[in-house]
């Protein structure tokens, strides 16, 4: 991951691409209170079950995404955001390609 340059304008869509079988990251902003980072998702991609100690919430930029959320798969598409609770398992899964920013703030 690398951190985007500041007092720039851009495009969310087009700062990070697609790369083939692979998940690709870019971090706007990283804090010691919290993160936002871009990723570009190729379709059959997926973040596995896992938790964290703190909200984040995901806004999808591009395509569709399932965000699973204590086992209750969401549906977001492009224009649309999710909150995952903090403590709670969820998963990412990219049934097509996608991007998302994700936002975490820790307490």
């Amino acid at each position: 991951m690398e951190t985007f340059e500041t007092a720039k304008t851009f495009a969310f869509n087009e700062i990070v691409n697609y790369e083939e079988n692979g998940i690709v990251s870019k971090q706007i902003i990283k804090k010691t209170t919290g993160n936002v980072t871009l990723f570009a998702f190729a379709a059959g991609q997926m973040l596995s079950e896992h938790s964290a100690p703190f909200d984040a919430l995901v806004q999808v930029i591009e395509g569709t995404a399932e965000i699973v959320i204590g086992g209750t798969p969401h549906a977001v598409k492009a224009g649309e955001s999710i909150i995952m609770p903090a403590n709670i398992p969820h998963a990412v899964n990219a049934h097509e390609k996608f991007k998302m920013l994700l936002t975490m703030i820790r307490s």
